[in-house]
């Protein structure tokens, strides 16, 4: 699989070339089950630091006390009754407009750059294309909690389902959704490649099918032509 010829595009154009960005910046890493997304967030973490910012990393759904509450419901599954698609749907923007108030934003203002293993890209892959979601409710659903709050960079880990579904079969457990159909993962795989060939500018496409250190090579590659140029001097 190509990788997308955008990465090598700078999200921060509007930034002056050399300058400290006046806020912080939100990085945010995409990718199906087994995609290798969240072995890769030390690697954005450390190479963000290495640039001189201060970095916080987080995680949805989840990134906060009452949100890591609703990601408990969300992953876990229960027996006595079984969590509706539509739930699902709700609970992921409530969990999401908790992160964003609470945290994401009053670290950012504070200069902070924030990395989440996944956002709101998630939601239209899983929920749009795997539940069947119409988009334009999404949309609406995602102005409504959190209106155009945006990543400033979404790296999006693509391996094909069946490497993703050996991956995941190595796991000691698997959470409500990770028990999902290939079907399932074959359409969620599909709205993350859609949503990257519609949005180069937002979305960094990356083969994860290689190596640990392969990938991680790739990624240190990514965030210094997008960031480099806004290395913090000591």
């Amino acid at each position: 699989m190509a990788e997308q010829a955008a990465c090598s595009g700078q999200v921060l154009a509007a930034q002056n070339a050399g300058a400290t960005p006046r806020r912080g910046l939100f990085i945010v890493l995409e990718g199906g089950e087994g995609a290798g997304k969240s072995t890769q967030l030390q690697t954005v973490k450390s190479c963000m630091q290495e640039l001189g910012f201060t970095v916080e990393c987080t995680r949805e759904p989840g990134g906060t006390k009452l949100a890591e509450q609703i990601r408990s419901i969300l992953l876990t599954k229960d027996p006595d009754e079984a969590l509706c698609s539509t739930s699902e749907l709700l609970l992921m923007y409530a969990a999401r407009a908790q992160l964003v108030r609470s945290k994401i934003r009053p670290l950012m203002e504070q200069g902070v750059v924030v990395i989440s293993d996944r956002f709101d890209l998630s939601t239209i892959a899983y929920q749009g294309y795997g539940r069947g979601f119409d988009l334009q409710e999404i949309k609406a659903l995602r102005e409504l909690a959190i209106g155009d709050f945006k990543p400033d960079l979404t790296l999006l880990f693509d391996v094909d389902v069946d490497t993703g579904m050996q991956r995941v079969l190595q796991r000691s457990s698997k959470d409500r959704i990770e028990e999902e159909s290939r079907q399932f993962f074959t359409r969620v795989r599909q709205g993350y490649l859609d949503y990257a060939q519609q949005h180069p500018d937002e979305v960094c496409m990356l083969d994860g099918s290689g190596s640990v250190e392969q990938v991680a090579e790739k990624v240190r590659q990514v965030l210094q032509e997008h960031f480099g140029h806004l290395q913090v001097q000591a």
